[in-house]
């Protein structure tokens, strides 16, 4: 196959719903339909990465995937396969892999995986069969990610660092500033600080919360924002009432204008327990807002230490405090590093570099088959 030809490609995401890593496969898909090529996604029906793709003009091909027991799904999956006869099968989340893996083989379709977590991979048979024989490829967020899939036992010549990208679009701002600081009820002479995040334990915002505690009691004038939503709400509201942060730190629910979100605020906050990358702070870079967050996984990467943002070890609430004081009270180091940002998210985390690597992977595994068949 020359290296021009389009490529059908079949997208495997097996999720229900709607987080950062389905924004990963539509910025991927909305690239390669740039460049000529053709993605079907396939995914669970009624599930939002579906509704998503036929709003958006994509094919899709619906396929129950309850569990990773339900060998019915797989069989559905490799008969769906045989008719779109893709160059590649990509498989965006561990269910995915798993099914879609056994699927592809099945069907004899080449198939890559992306890995998207912070957590070691478990070593043992699935992992071995996943990695050595089901994939040909693995691609990892960030250098944290590829470090714990080689800790598991996956050959380190299997994977390719390919950094999750922004969407440009989402770090435009549409109203002024003034207007949305006065929307979130933010003075003029307070330092807002915005978290933008699921709320779940792995995100650490119990943390930011007591460390808004610590900036109260040294009456620091500052306001918080913390944008989301998620299993977590309530435990965090009670977090906010005991401590009687109720002036200083409010929840805004799930938000889409990031773009005017960012341009109110400050600094942006993420200190998260674990991180495959980071995608809201390197938003928060593009859109020039210094971050503080924590130094785990993809985020150590992502966010250069002193020059891009103020980096503090995860769980420790002093340590966080310090940080968001240091931001609060030195407006030239808030410019410094913010003015860093765009520079660092154009080096790397851009969709069209993603999309270019994806493709190239794509490529040489195709050929990589063909000389296998």
């Amino acid at each position: 196959m020359q290296d021009a030809a389009p490529l059908c490609l079949a997208h495997v995401d097996a999720e229900m719903g709607f987080s950062g890593g389905e924004v990963q496969v539509f910025l991927l898909m909305e690239g390669l339909r740039a460049r000529g090529h053709r993605s079907v996604l396939v995914a669970p029906p009624a599930s939002r990465a579906e509704s998503e793709a036929r709003a958006r003009g994509f094919e899709t091909r619906a396929v129950r995937m309850r569990g990773d027991l339900d060998m019915g799904s797989v069989v559905e999956l490799a008969g769906v396969l045989r008719e779109l006869k893709p160059a590649v099968v990509h498989l965006h989340t561990g269910r995915a892999t798993w099914l879609g893996g056994l699927a592809a083989r099945a069907a004899h379709f080449p198939a890559i995986t992306t890995r998207r977590m912070d957590r070691r991979v478990k070593r043992g048979l699935r992992t071995r069969l996943v990695y050595g024989r089901l994939v040909q490829r693995v691609a990892a967020i960030s250098p944290a990610v590829r470090d714990n899939l080689i800790a598991g036992g996956v050959d380190p010549r299997k994977i390719e660092l390919v950094p999750s990208t922004i969407d440009p679009a989402r770090v435009v701002a549409h109203k002024g500033r003034a207007a949305t600081r006065a929307e979130l009820g933010a003075a003029d002479d307070e330092i807002l600080f915005v978290a933008l995040a699921s709320l779940v334990a792995r995100k650490g915002l119990d943390v930011l919360i007591d460390a808004c505690a610590v900036l109260a009691q040294r009456q620091v004038a500052f306001a918080c924002r913390i944008a989301g939503s998620g299993e977590e709400l309530e435990r965090l509201q009670t977090r906010v009432a005991e401590r009687r942060l109720a002036t200083h730190v409010k929840f805004l629910g799930r938000r889409d204008d990031v773009g005017d979100l960012l341009a109110a605020c400050d600094a942006f906050v993420l200190p998260a327990r674990r991180e495959g990358l980071g995608v809201s702070a390197l938003e928060a870079m593009a859109a020039a807002r210094p971050v503080v967050a924590s130094a785990v996984g993809g985020l150590a990467d992502a966010v250069v230490a002193n020059e891009t943002g103020l980096l503090v070890p995860p769980d420790d609430v002093a340590a966080l405090a310090q940080a968001l004081e240091r931001i609060a009270l030195d407006a030239d180091l808030r410019t410094r590093l913010g003015a860093a940002g765009p520079a660092r998210v154009k080096a790397g985390f851009l969709p069209e570099q993603m999309v270019a690597a994806y493709e190239r992977i794509y490529r040489e595994v195709l050929v990589q088959s063909d000389r296998r068949a």
